[in-house]
């Protein structure tokens, strides 16, 4: 395993040998899918990207900001997803980059017919929680701190598209079915979320979304929970893992991680942000927050620090 990593690792910095010095790209073709990886040298601005199908977008290293249609100096880090529906343009600015510290970024183009086939299960998944006519739109943008969970989706499936494998295009296609439903599952919980904030009484899922968000520091109780739902608490649990994917407490832990790095980003200690959230304990926190991002609490502060500098 040692060895295929080497030269995975060996071969692509082979191929990534830079060509010219803003957007060089690497690309690997995979089944309804292409990875690409950009290596930019040198500073630049309004760099266009666009893409006939959904163009997913993870940092690796540097910083970029971008600049949407409907939205202008979005700041994107490494560890952050960033969606482009199809078709849609967006002006890219590199701040930072260097000769021997370049800004890399990947991008995985996926077919439409593949986000389609995917979202449509999503759909009927959820079709019981939204409210009548409601769906999940897979082409709606999302910026958003990707879990350690999808970093390591990203690791493995880059992975794949570098390997030669016979299995290759099979584990490729395994790979990006996972992320999308990644991606698919993100916006189904916004769209859940959305609902509650407005009719927190619509049925027995939202009463219970709604009592852990606002109890987001209390211990839960899975028989308060289901009374709550108006369910026994076998039924609830089932259909609590078939809308949300999670357990409540899973998902009680990722709406505080959530929280956690929202009230980072808005320049609070980790200290006060741990006790808000209901930790007793600061390395407590610090261990968990480590775990769900892959990067520490007192990084993100940091990064915003420098960002605003």
């Amino acid at each position: 395993m040692k060895h295929s990593s080497y030269m995975e690792k060996t071969l692509l910095q082979h191929k990534r040998s830079p060509i010219k010095l803003v957007e060089n790209r690497v690309c690997f073709a995979g089944p309804h899918s292409e990875l690409s990886i950009y290596d930019t040298y040198e500073q630049a601005q309004k760099i266009s990207l666009k893409a006939e199908s959904l163009l997913y977008c993870g940092m690796v290293s540097g910083s970029k900001v971008m600049h949407t249609q409907h939205l202008s100096d979005i700041p994107f880090l490494p560890h952050e997803s960033f969606i482009l529906s199809p078709n849609e343009e967006v002006f890219i600015d590199f701040p930072d980059a260097q000769l021997n510290k370049p800004t890399t970024c990947l991008t995985i183009e996926i077919s439409k017919e593949r986000v389609a086939k995917i979202c449509e299960r999503m759909n009927d998944l959820l079709a019981h929680s939204l409210p009548s006519g409601a769906f999940i739109d897979p082409n709606q943008p999302l910026h958003t701190f990707h879990t350690q969970a999808t970093q390591q989706v990203l690791d493995r499936l880059t992975s794949h598209y570098i390997q030669d494998d016979p299995d290759r295009d099979l584990l490729v296609d395994f790979g990006v079915s996972e992320l999308v439903t990644r991606i698919l599952r993100h916006h189904g919980r916004d769209a859940l979320l959305h609902f509650t904030r407005s009719a927190p009484d619509a049925n027995g899922l939202t009463s219970v979304l709604h009592y852990i968000e606002t109890n987001l520091t209390l211990p839960l109780e899975p028989d308060e929970l289901a009374k709550i739902a108006c369910m026994s608490r076998s039924r609830f649990y089932q259909t609590f893992k078939l809308q949300l994917g999670c357990t409540p407490l899973e998902y009680q832990h990722q709406r505080r991680m959530n929280k956690a790095y929202q009230r980072l980003q808005e320049k609070q200690s980790v200290t006060v942000v741990s006790y808000e959230l209901g930790y007793q304990s600061l390395s407590h926190f610090s261990r968990r927050f480590q775990q769900h991002f892959g990067i520490s609490p007192s990084q993100i502060c940091q990064t915003k620090t420098d960002q605003l500098n």
